[in-house]
């Protein structure tokens, strides 16, 4: 398979992702519900964020959202 149109990339020292499709920045995803937002706003409201193989997560899957090794304190 070739790039994929969607990266979640990997999760900040804050939690959060940042969210590109095709190359654009959609924003800082703090859960799921932010990533299929984001999408929505984009026009992709069809893709189905868990599953997809449009979206590549970096870092972790769709259920990691804090940096590996990080602390809530900072």
């Amino acid at each position: 398979m070739g790039r994929r149109p969607i990266v979640v990339g990997q999760p900040s020292p804050s939690g959060g992702r940042r969210v590109r499709a095709n190359g654009e920045i959609l924003g800082l995803a703090y859960g799921m519900r932010d990533v299929e937002e984001f999408l929505r706003r984009a026009g992709l409201e069809d893709v189905d964020v868990e599953t997809s193989e449009l979206i590549e997560w970096r870092g972790g899957g769709p259920g990691v959202w804090e940096a590996h090794g990080s602390r809530p304190w900072g």
